[in-house]
Formats: structure tokens, C-alpha cells, sequence
């Protein structure tokens, strides 16, 4: 198996069981929710990447139905949503929120940087480490967002 693959492997493994041990009973909704929601925007932010020839994912499952990465469009990015919002500081000062928001963003975008460094799991054609972290950063307020209106949240 090659270092890409068992980085997906990893990758599955570790969030599956962080759902299971992070997502409280009483909170299983709000995270089928919150990943759809999540997977909808990764959906359509990733389409546009790679058919704009942005960004290439020459090592990724399913290649012959989507040139997108599965793993991190579909399910990676998606499930880091679901604890971003469920733990998110609600009620908090704005300073800490923004800082919430700070280390959740460049957590991914570092992650990203990381693999297209070092792994076949992501290239970089006409793409910047700060679009990455700009749409990661709009997407995570559009589903902090969506995720109060459609709970009704404070």
C-alpha cells in the first residue's frame, strides 16, 4: 500500500472513531446536519477547483467519477465541521471566537500544505496556501451560520 493510501486509510480510521467519542448522543442530528451542510459547500468549492485547473488530486478513490479528493472533500473536511460547530464558544467574547475560528482554519490549511509538500494527494497548478485557507475560513462561517439558523442557536 502505498504512503497515500495509507494516509486516507489513517485518515478514515482516526475521524471515525473521533465521531464516535466527540459527538454526544443528544448531538447525532446536529452533526448529520452540520456535515451535510459542510459536504454541500466542499462539493461545490471542490468542483470548481479542479475543473478551473486550480488544484490536481492525482492519488484519490473514485477516479473515474469525480477528479475531486473523496477523503477530504467528502468526508475529511466535513467531519473536522461537525466538532468546529459543536464545540464552538458560543456566548464567548468575539476575541475568542475569532481565535477559534484562527486555529480551526490554519489547523486544515497547514494539513493541506503538508500533504501537497510531501504526498501525491494534492497538487498545487494555479493554487495558493491562502485561497485554502480563505475558503476554508468562509466556508466554516457559512455552516456556523446555517448550523444557528437551522437550530435556532443563540
Amino acid at each position: 500500500m502505498s504512503r497515500e493510501y495509507k494516509i486516507i486509510l489513517i485518515t478514515y480510521v482516526m475521524l471515525v472513531i473521533l465521531l464516535f467519542w466527540l459527538v454526544p448522543a443528544d448531538k447525532i442530528r446536529d452533526a448529520i446536519v452540520i456535515l451535510l451542510f459542510k459536504q454541500f459547500l466542499t462539493w461545490f468549492f471542490g468542483l470548481i477547483t479542479v475543473e478551473l485547473n486550480l488544484i490536481q488530486y492525482p492519488v484519490r478513490q473514485f477516479s473515474k467519477a469525480t477528479r475531486t479528493s473523496f477523503t477530504f472533500e467528502y468526508f475529511a473536511y466535513p467531519v473536522i465541521c461537525v466538532f468546529f460547530n459543536l464545540y464552538y464558544p458560543f456566548g464567548e467574547s468575539v476575541t475568542t471566537q475569532v481565535i477559534y475560528y484562527f486555529f480551526y482554519t490554519t489547523g486544515i490549511t497547514v494539513f493541506e500544505v503538508l500533504l501537497e509538500k510531501h504526498t501525491n494527494l494534492i497538487i498545487y497548478l494555479k493554487w495558493k496556501w491562502y485561497w485554502t485557507w480563505v475558503t476554508i475560513f468562509i466556508t466554516f462561517i457559512m455552516s456556523n451560520l446555517f448550523y444557528r439558523w437551522f437550530f435556532r442557536l443563540g
